[in-house]
């Protein structure tokens, strides 16, 4: 069925949306007049859709969820429930996703565990169908997650990163900028920027030469960038250094913006209470 359709009237332009007339809408809902609902949403009290966002059909929207403009959110996805966590209270804590995000089907986004906390996902990012986003997670921009993800509690990702199909990922867990994880990998350390990680155990194998090419990186400031990142790669994992004494020398390349990110992640990833440290190198 079409949810929507456009005509003239009078010489001005129409554009006539639709909620399908089986969605049970909570009457506190806030749903933009441009919003599309599908037959069988479901979208609770305190929810908010912004303009343009299109929810398909049997998706579940509820709890203190604020879900911004023209996002798509297909069929079966379930959004804002009460997260998977024995600690939860109870309380409406908040999911906030942004602008131009691609929700695919059955993708399951919890909220957070406590009053005052957030799950939030960024603009123009990709979830595939099957995605988890557990509780109290962050996505950036521009991140693509692939089928049958599954992001435990507290996991940030970085603007841009890639995670293929089939993996899994610990909780409290980073994924840094610009990384590629495989499919069917163990993420359980934190994942360094601009690297490709693969594997069970997860081992970084090498930059992640492709996207950083894709994105224009690699011809940052005539590739003295992407030459510095490189650098940096040989300084981690073949010199032979411990990775304190490697991080070490990354801050004297810290003028390279690119591998300043790289040095504060992984100085963060070692020191920072709670985080597990960075995925090891592979053995050569």
């Amino acid at each position: 069925m079409l949810y929507s359709f456009g005509g003239i009237a009078g010489g001005i332009a129409l554009t006539i949306t639709l909620i399908h007339p089986t969605a049970v809408i909570h009457a506190g809902a806030q749903i933009h007049s441009s919003a599309t609902i599908g037959p069988y949403a479901v979208i609770g009290e305190k929810v908010t859709v912004g303009a343009d966002t299109v929810i398909g059909a049997h998706a579940v929207i509820d709890g203190n969820t604020q879900i911004g403009d023209r996002n798509r959110i297909f069929p079966h996805a379930a959004i804002g429930l009460e997260p998977q966590d024995l600690k939860y209270d109870g309380s409406m804590s908040l999911v906030e996703i942004g602008n131009d995000n691609a929700i695919r089907e059955c993708v399951t986004i919890n909220r957070p565990t406590r009053i005052g906390e957030v799950t939030r996902i960024g603009n123009h990012n990709l979830l595939m169908a099957y995605a988890h986003v557990a509780h109290n997670c962050a996505l950036g921009d521009r991140v693509i997650i692939a089928n049958s993800v599954a992001l435990a509690g507290h996991v940030e990702i970085e603007s841009h990163a890639r995670i293929s199909g089939l993996v899994g990922v610990h909780q409290f867990v980073h994924i840094g900028a610009y990384a590629m994880v495989g499919g069917m990998s163990r993420i359980e350390r934190d994942v360094p920027p601009y690297t490709m990680v693969e594997g069970n155990p997860s081992r970084v194998r090498g930059l992640n030469q492709v996207l950083l090419s894709r994105s224009g990186i690699a011809k940052e400031d005539d590739g003295r960038v992407y030459k510095g990142l490189k650098e940096a790669f040989r300084i981690l994992y073949r010199s032979g250094l411990t990775l304190e004494e490697a991080i070490s020398k990354l801050e004297a390349m810290a003028d390279n913006e690119r591998v300043r990110h790289l040095y504060e992640f992984l100085q963060t990833s070692v020191q920072e209470k709670g985080r597990r440290g960075p995925v090891p190198g592979r053995k050569r």
